[in-house]
């Protein structure tokens, strides 16, 4: 049995704990004194001194790990599966050795939306000056040009980046379970054009800047056997927080900042941004959209936003596991009717492919994916999207 650092540390003070409770009054006072310590203690923050380095590869090599011919990602010697718990009683590493092999995944499959799927990837904002932070989309070279139909994907809310329905489903299934990638050729090979929006990459992460104090010697007004004690305070005020940094943050992670980009700050800003200077300039009479959970909700705001020139553009909406809800978005009569008649909403359930699942809210029906939890099979995978009943003109 194996004892953590942390356990050691707090081993001693239990022990008091026990010893000084039969006492007298000075004893509990003791043991009030112990238990406010106790409560100052972090024990997330102290189990971090019992982590490895949080120093991991930034690449799939790195990390042992490639894909397969089938799209599997699997250990290069051994031949098996991700492994997440590489160390036992590590959560908080190995989450944020998951996180860091994530990373490298969405790099991944950006590379296969470039070479594999041919997409050209977009800056935006379109007008971004040189510093400013920047996001991007991907399109095919005729998704503005195309004259008959273009599709439109949106991915859902969380750590999944243009190219992705599922980062879990990448890791511990295949690529075709978890990526668009699938879905993009096919659109491709049956004469689409194709925009794919990235509506996560909401900001750039940057460090946070050191705040400089003014040193109190600074000050000439006072005197200077003053300054000297205030100096010497400061002095062991910093020892003590130095002190306690070294304790809180180990690892010496960086604390970071967001800087949110221009007009793409939410996923649903994004949508609309994405709508205004590609979709709705696009030839194509008959635009299509795909959107996965929090992809529908960007939709139906989308909509909200945009009434008339959707209803002008769009010819149909294949949702999946939508997670829009027309009365808290406050969509109007006029637009309920239409997802009505425009939209189908596949959702995880038992129920047969394309049967029909009861809905509590009066928009777009929904009906089976034939998949029961998510996290083992995607419903884009499931439903045969392509089939959707205006999902098929000339």
């Amino acid at each position: 049995m194996s004892i953590s650092l942390s356990s050691l540390i707090l081993l001693p003070i239990w022990i008091n704990m026990a010893q000084i409770q039969q006492g007298g009054p000075d004893e509990k006072e003791k043991t009030t004194a112990l238990k406010d310590l106790l409560s100052r203690i972090d024990l997330d923050e102290l189990m971090k001194k019992d982590e490895p380095p949080l120093d991991f590869p930034d690449t799939l090599e790195g990390f042992e790990y490639a894909f397969n011919e089938k799209g599997q990602l699997r250990h290069i010697k051994t031949g098996e599966p991700f492994v997440f718990n590489y160390r036992e009683d590590l959560h908080r590493w190995n989450q944020k050795r998951y996180e860091a092999l994530g990373e490298i995944i969405t790099k991944y499959v950006y590379e296969l939306l470039e070479k594999d799927c041919n997409l050209k990837k977009i800056s935006i904002p379109v007008d971004a000056t040189e510093s400013e932070p920047k996001s991007f989309i991907y399109m095919s070279e005729d998704a503005l040009t195309n004259p008959q139909k273009l599709m439109v994907l949106i991915h859902g809310s969380g750590v999944v980046r243009a190219g992705q329905w599922a980062r879990r489903l990448i890791i511990n299934e295949d690529l075709d379970s978890g990526t668009q990638i699938p879905f993009i050729k096919r659109a491709v090979d049956e004469g689409y054009g194709v925009i794919v929006l990235n509506p996560n990459e909401n900001y750039i992460e940057v460090e946070k800047p050191k705040i400089h104090v003014q040193s109190s010697s600074d000050s000439s007004d006072e005197p200077a056997e003053k300054r000297e004690r205030k100096d010497k305070v400061s002095k062991e005020t910093k020892k003590r927080r130095d002190f306690y940094e070294k304790y809180r943050n180990p690892q010496r992670e960086k604390e970071m900042m967001q800087l949110y980009i221009r007009e793409n700050g939410s996923p649903e800003e994004h949508a609309i941004y994405v709508w205004d200077h590609f979709i709705a300039k696009s030839a194509a009479e008959n635009v299509f959209f795909v959107a996965h959970s929090y992809g529908g909700l960007a939709f139906v705001e989308l909509m909200i936003q945009r009434e008339a020139d959707v209803k002008n553009k769009v010819t149909a909406v294949a949702l999946t596991d939508s997670v829009h809800n027309v009365w808290h978005q406050e969509a109007g009569k006029t637009i309920r009717e239409w997802m009505r008649e425009n939209c189908c909403n596949w959702v995880s359930s038992s129920e047969p492919l394309d049967t029909s699942v009861e809905s509590m809210l009066p928009d777009c029906p929904r009906v089976s994916a034939d998949v029961f939890i998510l996290c083992t099979c995607s419903p884009v995978r499931k439903a045969d999207i392509f089939q959707h009943r205006r999902i098929d003109c000339p």
